[in-house]
């Protein structure tokens, strides 16, 4: 048997928690495959005085997570502390600096730091993995660093927020309004006390920029994703998209071409016979599309205590197996700059939800402007007072004096930049009662 690895955990939350449950449930089974046994010898925490002592063994505990990082008894250093500053990149770089080696779930630091944390590690020779950090205990970082890794990557996808697919899936299944379905998930602890960083596709746009490097070989480019979040979705749009055949998703999408990389994360309709229109609550899933392989779907858990440290002691294990590799596939001097494509020369079908006055001549003028940008409709739907919900009259929106009809049109394909010059004319023009809703409709 070889020495134990020790290990330094920083962070005892869910998934700090669950990682030592994990270990002590199957030391010895990991012992034997491994031939060697993993043990937790330091650990730190904003808070000591919570009840958790009898998992802790003898763990050496540490006030400050950098003393921890820098701390000779263990070889390698978990930070599940969260957040992209502060103490957790402070530690990390500790224990990069100190030869040691990382395995972390915080993809906010990968983000905003992943390339200057990826080339200390290749300085020292010592590993940074972070599978936990993308869609909880789908092996989608293993997949595109090992499995792919000799096919060429044309498109990455998926749906990567919990909290959003959980809110859209109570909007569709249960006919909640977005507030309605928002509380729900935060009585479940699935949403925060201020859910904006979930909501408004912050979190989906920080796992998707670590997909963009590893399936592209670019640099990590958080800034470079265009991200629009869930909150003007209602519950119109839902019933109009379920009745025309799809189903809307906040998903976040990666292509590449020959003139660059298009990287958004947006609502967008799927057809409702997709599998990823099955994919509901707080499940998650991540689409590959690979020159030799296809597509592939991987479909799990996204979060949570005991899936996200599963995650993290994949990554253990690769250690103990001595396996040591550029955390981005490449080395960070040979990941290419990021060439964004400008989201305006995007190309496909849309969804146009508009609250058009009920006015002579009102939709005439409206297809006029769709006409003057060479938008061609597939179809136009008007649906009269009532049909929203049912049973109801239609009232005029907020501010408006008189009463308006919802108007659901779906375009051919067409480019952005036409679609939205059409639709800033038609605000202009006074015709309908509240900005027009666009949605992508995504062909997958």
């Amino acid at each position: 048997m070889s020495e134990p690895l020790t290990l330094g955990v920083a962070g005892l939350g869910t998934v700090g928690m669950g990682l030592i449950q994990l270990l002590e449930a199957h030391a010895e089974r990991l012992e034997k495959t491994l031939g060697r046994s993993i043990r937790v010898t330091g650990v730190s925490a904003r808070s000591r005085g919570k009840a958790r002592d009898a998992l802790l063994g003898d763990a050496t505990w540490f006030d400050d997570p950098v003393a921890l990082a820098k701390d000779p008894s263990n070889i390698v250093f978990v930070e599940l502390i969260g957040g992209e500053d502060g103490p957790a990149k402070a530690a990390v770089e500790a224990a990069l600096k100190a030869g040691k080696h990382v395995v972390t779930a915080n993809k906010a630091l990968l983000a905003r730091h992943g390339a200057a944390l990826a080339r200390l590690a290749e300085e020292h020779g010592v590993a940074l993995n972070f599978e936990a950090a993308v869609a909880g205990a789908i092996p989608v970082i293993k997949t595109l660093r090992e499995t792919l890794v000799a096919n060429g990557v044309r498109r990455v996808y998926g749906i990567l927020n919990g909290t959003c697919n959980f809110i859209l899936s109570e909007m569709t299944d249960e006919k909640r309004d977005f507030a309605e379905a928002l509380r729900e998930a935060q009585e479940k602890g699935y949403a925060e006390a201020d859910p904006s960083f979930d909501i408004g596709g912050f979190d989906a746009a920080h796992k998707l920029a670590l997909l963009t490097c590893l399936a592209f070989g670019t640099s990590v480019a958080c800034d470079e994703i265009h991200v629009e979040g869930i909150e003007t979705i209602t519950r119109a749009d839902i019933e109009a998209a379920a009745e025309l055949g799809y189903c809307i998703k906040l998903l976040g999408v990666a292509v590449q071409s020959a003139e660059g990389i298009e990287a958004r994360v947006t609502p967008v309709l799927v057809n409702e016979e997709s599998p990823l229109a099955e994919v509901s609550g707080v499940t998650n899933c991540v689409g590959i599309d690979a020159d030799f392989v296809g597509n592939l779907l991987l479909v799990g858990p996204g979060a949570g205590g005991k899936p996200t440290a599963s995650a993290v002691a994949s990554d253990i294990v690769d250690i103990a197996r001595g396996i040591v590799m550029p955390p981005f596939i490449r080395p960070t001097d040979r990941l290419a700059p990021v060439a964004p494509m400008n989201l305006t020369s995007h190309q496909g079908n849309y969804y146009i939800r508009l609250s058009v006055y009920d006015r002579p001549g009102a939709m005439a003028a409206i297809t006029r402007r769709m006409s003057d940008e060479n938008v061609s409709l597939e179809s136009i739907v008007q649906r009269r007072p009532g049909a929203v919900h049912p049973g109801q009259p239609d009232e005029p929106p907020p501010g408006a004096a008189e009463a308006a009809v919802t108007v659901i049109i779906l375009t051919h394909d067409t480019t952005e930049a036409a679609i939205r010059a059409a639709l800033q004319a038609i605000e202009k023009d006074g015709k309908v009662a509240e900005p027009p809703q666009m949605i992508r409709i995504e062909e997958l």
